[in-house]
């Protein structure tokens, strides 16, 4: 194992697997790819004005979208460079931000990066949530080409 790629968002059940990852980097003298995913952000549509042309008038603005970005990269730079900081000790790292599908993005660095293993954490949804919600965990052991190490959190630590 030469190289781990370790997903991280927002959640305690990442910040959980960064450290886990992290942990098994340094005792494999492993270097780390840090993924974080943008999902697209899925917005209403404004109300439209009749332009008196018979047409509807879109009075949506272009700026919404950039602005809304530039929110989203730098929460991830943030998000990266805490990771980093906190637990990057005498590691390589390279961070990635990727936009679109978690589970699709993931698996797409883990080529790029030329990974060895994934580490991801579970939100551990179940039922209708996890019927709605998806399984990026899932998706990732199902169609990623290396092992997929995925850590779980003690039931007294989630909450």
């Amino acid at each position: 194992m030469k190289k781990i790629l370790i997903g991280i968002d927002d959640s305690k059940f990442a910040e959980h697997a960064v450290e886990y990852g992290f942990n098994l980097a340094h005792k494999l003298k492993a270097e780390v790819g840090l993924i974080h995913i943008i999902e697209p952000v899925v917005t209403a549509p404004a109300p439209s004005v009749d332009a008196g042309i018979g047409m509807p008038f879109d009075t949506t603005s272009d700026m919404v979208v950039p602005e809304l970005y530039h929110i989203q990269d730098e929460k991830a730079r943030t998000m990266l460079t805490a990771a980093t900081k906190k637990y990057g000790k005498d590691t390589p790292i390279t961070n990635f931000t990727e936009y679109g599908d978690t589970a699709e993005g993931i698996i797409k660095c883990s080529k790029d990066f030329n990974a060895d293993m994934i580490v991801i954490g579970t939100h551990s949804r179940t039922g209708l949530d996890r019927l709605l919600m998806g399984s990026v965990a899932e998706h990732v052991i199902r169609h990623a080409e290396v092992p997929v190490l995925v850590v779980p959190m003690k039931e007294e630590d989630r909450d």
